[in-house]
């Protein structure tokens, strides 16, 4: 199967976004991709009125065009992650769709790890606009290729991909609006630690350049094959598309000679009773 990273700049303008989307999808498709996935927050980003103004429902426009290409052009489509009201939720959802050929929604993911965090001075407070999900979800593609589903933060937390892959992930989709300095200096090497970990493939779909709130995304969208090769980078510059073959008799024949997965010692592991802190939650409000 062939699988596109969609790298965009998405503002706060909905329909630009929508447009800016479809054009780079039609040429993902145009490039043999099978599988698409598009960033994080790809039909809108801004300052959080914004965001609230922009939400939308399942039944939303965002939606409604990502089922309706899916099905125009026969693909299984990661609509990267929009921010979705949950009736009867007050706060946010963040969520990843995967819309298969007949645009049908496959699976629906909420993502789970909230980005409160401070970076080179700057705070940021997901979870005072977002609601955190609470459900590790595995899809498939319309070939049966088990896909799992994440959203950018959570590629800090390897233990989620460790189950997505127990589970029978062969690719992850990791549609993220990765901050620049992260990009930087952590991006690469978590993408491909994790899928070295978990002999997966990657399909990381960032956001790239400033956004409407002061947001600043890095670019460098990468497809990572199960030994940690970078198959396709986006760059840092500007927005475009990027594919690669997933080749996945390569993908069996590196857990054949190297069973990392088979090898786990599931009756050895104990959660801590107690997780560490640098220091006091408190400090970082």
């Amino acid at each position: 199967m062939k699988a596109a990273a969609v790298q965009l700049n998405s503002t706060a303008d909905r329909a630009g976004n929508i447009e800016a989307a479809d054009r780079l999808t039609r040429a993902a498709v145009a490039q043999g991709a099978t599988l698409v996935v598009l960033p994080e927050k790809w039909p809108a980003i801004g300052a959080d009125e914004q965001m609230r103004d922009t939400a939308e429902e399942l039944e939303g426009p965002s939606v409604s065009w990502a089922r309706a290409i899916a099905r125009e052009l026969h693909i299984d489509l990661v609509a990267g992650s929009f921010l979705e009201r949950v009736p009867g939720q007050e706060r946010l959802s963040n969520t990843s769709l995967h819309i298969d050929p007949r645009g049908e929604i496959r699976a629906s993911y909420r993502k789970i790890h909230m980005f409160d965090v401070e970076i080179e001075g700057r705070a940021y407070r997901e979870s005072q606009l977002e609601e955190p999900g609470g459900e590790i979800v595995l899809s498939a593609s319309r070939e049966g290729v088990q896909l799992g589903l994440s959203i950018c933060y959570d590629l800090r937390f390897p233990e989620l991909f460790r189950i997505l892959a127990v589970r029978g992930a062969r690719v992850i989709a990791l549609p993220s609006a990765f901050t620049l300095p992260t990009t930087r200096d952590h991006w690469e090497v978590l993408v491909r630690a994790r899928a070295i970990e978990n002999q997966v493939f990657v399909v990381a779909a960032n956001q790239v350049g400033a956004h409407p709130g002061g947001h600043h995304s890095g670019g460098r969208s990468l497809i990572v094959d199960p030994w940690g090769a970078v198959l396709a980078d986006g760059g840092d510059a500007r927005p475009g598309c990027v594919t690669a073959a997933l080749d996945l008799e390569r993908q069996r024949e590196v857990r054949a000679r190297l069973p990392s997965l088979a090898n786990r010692r599931e009756e050895a592991y104990r959660w801590p009773q107690h997780r560490p802190r640098d220091r006091p939650q408190e400090a970082l409000r």
